[in-house]
Order: C-alpha cells, then sequence, then structure tokens
C-alpha cells in the first residue's frame, strides 16, 4: 500500500468515527483547502523570509495535505496518476533549454529569449 494511501485510509479513520464525513462534500473541501493554505501564507505575512514563523509550516502543511487526500478521495482522483501527468505537462511547457534560471511563464519563455538578445 503506497505512503498516500496510507495517509488517506487514517485520515478516514479518523473521519469516520467522528461522522464527519456528511460535512465533506468537494465544495466544503475546496473552501477548507483554501482556509489551510491560507494560514499557510500567514506564518510569512508581513514578515521577510527570515522573520517568517517557521515553527508552525509543519502543523499548516499537514492540514493542507489532509484536505488534500480528503478532496481527491471524496473526488476520485489519483494523486500519484494527477502529478505525473502535471509533471509530464510541465517538462513540455517548460524545457530545461528555456526556463533554467528564470520565472516566467511558459507562454513568456520565448518572448524572454528574443528580448535578453538585444
Amino acid at each position: 500500500m503506497s505512503e498516500l494511501r496510507k495517509l488517506t485510509e487514517r485520515i478516514l479513520e479518523f473521519r469516520d468515527q467522528r461522522d464527519w464525513s456528511q460535512f465533506h462534500n468537494p465544495k466544503d473541501l475546496a473552501i477548507a483547502l483554501s482556509v489551510e493554505a491560507s494560514e499557510v501564507l500567514e506564518l510569512f505575512r508581513f514578515k521577510s523570509v527570515e522573520e517568517a514563523r517557521l515553527e508552525g509550516l509543519p502543523d499548516e502543511l499537514a492540514d493542507v495535505l489532509y484536505f488534500v487526500l480528503l478532496l481527491a478521495h471524496e473526488t476520485g482522483v489519483d494523486l500519484v496518476r494527477a502529478l505525473d501527468q502535471k509533471m509530464a505537462r510541465n517538462e513540455e511547457k517548460y524545457p530545461v533549454s528555456l526556463s533554467r534560471g528564470r520565472n516566467l511563464k511558459y507562454t513568456e519563455l520565448g518572448e524572454g529569449l528574443s528580448n535578453s538578445h538585444e
């Protein structure tokens, strides 16, 4: 059993013991995911990277993962497959030769090259 599957099973057991599945429809899970992701941002708000409260980061990232796994479970998304497919598309959109060391969106990569040679 994959690690993701083990984590999902643990979350489902926790949820089901508390009869919370009634609250876990895709819309509400997506909202919860957004809220938890915002709590990650809060650790950095109005601070430099050095000043950020990183001691809270593990808990906040765990909360994000909790809702990612639940949302994927409830919607039937195979996260491993989805990430593999997304990475393959990203590798096509961001070839190393055009994107290495550059933070441009894939639609701007060609433009940035022509501008850098002027």
